[in-house]
């Protein structure tokens, strides 16, 4: 078994073992992304449509997988992972241990982080990138590199990984680990203090990079797991304030425009739009719609 032990010394010369259950074993919820996985560049890893994808496919799950063991080897019991590339739909489930679940597809009121609550001990983020105002990083964006320029809460920029440490933080869950390129892992390091960092590749520009090999990212990436995991007590969570205030700026300018219409939003230039929220769940419900709703949408 790789239960923990709990030693009672009950003299001098007598010692009795007895098992802790897996219940009282730390649970780690797992966020994966997939621009931030070694060899990634450009999108013929990250679509579909891409003559690299299948084989992409295998290394982002093979970077998750590594986390997974990484996080038991330093005392995890339960993990959740959630699938948060592209359409939800990347993961290779099948190779997936029996007693970890995974969540699929959109739309999901938490985004990234669907499934998250105040039971989680941890986050681990796979595969991560900066966001869309960094001037550094592989595949740099926020949410929608097609049509957002900035997201930002409480007049911080931020990163997907800002905002989903916020929601995160709102349930007491710290993130302690993210891996990705060196941009998004020192942006990680100034946003959210000293995480612990897995560096699969250094950032030439948006579309090109200096990789590990993958064996040699799923190796770094199951230390680090590890050791984040020992180290939970470290950690803390990442809160913001209530009320938050998220202010979304579009590439063009009818969004906001449209968006203004309802009286929770302000539209505060041409191409922004603010709104408030109460706290994260909420905002991260009203940037789920503008990503996902369209009319006419079915069924």
């Amino acid at each position: 078994m790789d239960w923990k032990t709990v030693i009672l010394t009950l003299s001098s010369t007598i010692v009795l073992i007895l098992p802790c259950p897996a219940q009282s074993r730390p649970k780690i919820y797992i966020s994966a992304d997939m621009e931030g996985v070694a060899g990634v560049v450009t999108g013929e890893q990250l679509g579909p449509s891409g003559f690299e994808y299948q084989r992409f496919r295998e290394f982002m799950t093979d970077e998750v997988l590594a986390a997974i063991e990484g996080a038991r080897a330093g005392g995890a019991g339960e993990v959740l992972v959630s699938d948060s590339h592209g359409n939800g739909q990347n993961l290779l489930i099948e190779r997936f241990p029996p007693d970890v679940q995974i969540v699929r597809a959109w739309p999901r009121p938490l985004g990234m982080m669907q499934g998250i609550d105040a039971s989680f001990a941890g986050v681990i983020c796979i595969g991560y990138h900066t966001g869309t105002t960094d001037l550094e990083g592989v595949r740099a964006h926020t949410m929608s590199s097609a049509r957002l320029t900035d997201i930002r809460l409480n007049g911080v920029s931020m990163p997907e990984l800002g905002i989903n440490a916020a929601i995160a933080g709102e349930y007491g869950v710290p993130v302690v680990m993210v891996s990705g390129d060196d941009a998004i892992v020192a942006k990680a390091f100034s946003l959210l203090g000293p995480v612990e960092g897995a560096t699969v590749k250094w950032a030439y520009g948006f579309h090109s990079a200096r990789t590990l090999a993958p064996l040699a990212a799923r190796q770094l990436i199951r230390q680090k797991a590890e050791e984040a995991v020992r180290q939970l007590a470290m950690f803390r969570p990442y809160r913001l304030g209530a009320p938050i205030q998220l202010e979304v700026q579009f590439k063009n300018y009818r969004a906001s425009e449209i968006l203004a219409y309802l009286s929770i939003v302000d539209r505060i230039d041409s191409h922004a739009i603010r709104f408030t929220g109460q706290g994260m769940t909420e905002i991260s419900k009203f940037l789920q719609f503008l990503g996902h709703y369209e009319p006419g949408i079915a069924p």
